[in-house]
């Protein structure tokens, strides 16, 4: 039973790194919608388009929606929509590489977020692992002079990250234990929130819409297919097998892909600091998977060969 449950954990984190990929070629997608259509309607398009379509292959499971399946998307699409909403806003008022930073403090507030809400305490190697990881990000997304000051869009960056890990924590809450939740079915209906409420917005706060053009085709239409309807339908999927300290140490990748498939597609330049972040990251996932076994292991054989 441990080692079928060992196996879902490991599948459930390979998949989360699959969602790290496209998660990350979707800054390369979103530069180039943006420059054809406002945020809003990016947000209201994708999410909307994803839920349809997932609604119509799972048709099925949404035909006994319940009471508490709503209520639960909803909560969860409140995070994502605030985290996004804020983070759009945010970049306005800051820089993109400060703004890369700063979201990333999600990873650290995840595993604290998880102690408050299902008082499951993290332990010394996810403590370790997360700090690591951000410092990591650090490294993709700072500059030589480290130069830090706080004005409006750090602070909306801030609540940014805050919702991000909320929206984390809400999806394992949710998904796992004594709930037990679908997970495709709180992945459609909260992808269907996230667009409706996007679309009221964009009415109100983007009123001139004039469509997509046909370069912003094809990035709407990854951002719809990968970005949103696969990411998110198999982060949800995922989170059911694992811990949400591993999900966000593994999501946090996509800034690694983020930066990869930027110097591939926008010719972006990879520093010797973007080099450093990217090993970063990857030890602290090794750390988060494996709690440095093998080492302990190897230490234990060594102990034992010396009493021999």
């Amino acid at each position: 039973m441990i080692k079928e449950n060992n196996k879902k954990s490991m599948l459930a984190d390979s998949s989360l790194l699959i969602v790290a990929l496209m998660w990350g070629g979707g800054f390369v997608a979103v530069k180039d919608a943006l420059d054809n259509v406002t945020p809003m309607y990016i947000t209201a398009i994708r999410f909307i388009f994803a839920s349809l379509i997932l609604g119509i292959i799972f048709f099925k499971k949404l035909k006994n929606i319940r009471k508490k399946d709503l209520k639960a998307s909803f909560i969860i699409a409140l995070f994502l929509f605030g985290g996004f909403t804020t983070q759009t806003i945010g970049l306005q008022y800051t820089t993109a590489g400060k703004q890369a930073f700063l979201t990333a403090v999600y990873v650290v507030i995840i595993p604290f977020l998880v102690w408050f809400v299902d008082k499951n305490k993290p332990d010394y190697y996810d403590i370790g692992a997360t700090l690591l990881a951000f410092a990591g990000i650090g490294f993709l997304t700072i500059n030589k002079s480290f130069e830090f000051s706080m004005n409006f869009g750090d602070v909306l960056t801030l609540i940014c990250a805050v919702l991000f890990a909320g929206h984390i924590v809400a999806v394992n809450h949710f998904a796992k234990g004594s709930k037990g939740l679908d997970p495709v079915v709180l992945s459609i209906l909260q992808m269907a929130f996230v667009g409706i409420i996007s679309l009221i917005s964009g009415i109100i706060f983007e009123p001139k819409f004039v469509g997509i053009s046909k370069n912003a085709l094809f990035p709407v239409i990854y951002l719809v297919v990968f970005s949103t309807m696969l990411g998110f339908l198999i982060q949800n999927v995922a989170q059911k097998y694992t811990q949400p300290n591993h999900v966000g140490i593994i999501l946090c990748l996509e800034s690694v892909f983020g930066a990869v498939l930027s110097v591939i597609f926008l010719s972006d330049v990879f520093t010797i600091n973007m080099v450093v972040g990217c090993i970063i990251i990857f030890i602290a996932i090794i750390i988060s998977e494996t709690k440095l076994e093998f080492i302990k292991s190897t230490g234990n054989k060594k102990a034992g060969n010396v009493i021999k």
